[in-house]
């Protein structure tokens, strides 16, 4: 048996090449980053650790998949996650919030969605994915994306635009 090498595919190189470029742009501000996820479950921390020398920008994750360990590792609410969903700008708003007080970060990242097969609905269909990104004591950006593909599609894209986000955020143009 031999093992060879496998090609990354375009998306991997996209998403190293945005996590290359987040981790240059914090580390020239000094900052650190801090992602809470949901459905990506630790992709994007994944992506940012993939990169040498992280340790000087990346601060932690969290993988909160279930609701209970939403409200037990960043402090979203149980009324949140009632009223909103975990699937809600308003969890993933929490949830960046959450993840900041719990790290000594300053710019959060916070990702939760519908990564399908199932799990969606008419309000919620599958490809629905939340976003917050939360530079402290400043700028909180929620968004919310319907991405189309398999379950590993809408998870890479969900990376990509947590990526995105963060440098959008640093340069203070988010769309």
């Amino acid at each position: 048996m031999s093992i060879g090498y496998v090609q990354p595919d375009d998306n991997e190189h996209v998403i190293i090449h945005l996590a290359a470029k987040v981790g240059e742009s914090l580390q020239q501000r000094g900052l650190f980053l801090v992602s809470a996820e949901s459905c990506t479950g630790g992709w994007l921390g994944q992506a940012v650790t993939a990169i040498a020398g992280s340790s000087a920008w990346y601060e932690r994750g969290f993988i909160t998949y279930s609701n209970l360990s939403k409200n037990e590792l960043l402090n979203v609410s149980l009324d949140t996650l009632s009223e909103f969903g975990a699937v809600s700008e308003e969890t993933a708003k929490d949830m960046a919030i959450g993840a900041q007080k719990n790290s000594h970060a300053q710019i959060s990242v916070a990702i939760t969605g519908i990564a399908g097969p199932d799990g969606g609905s008419k309000a919620k269909p599958v490809g629905t994915v939340c976003f917050a990104w939360l530079q402290k004591n400043d700028v909180l950006i929620s968004k919310t994306c319907i991405f189309k593909g398999d379950r590993e599609s809408i998870r890479r894209q969900s990376v990509i635009k947590a990526l995105n986000g963060i440098l959008d955020l640093l340069s203070k143009q988010l769309n």
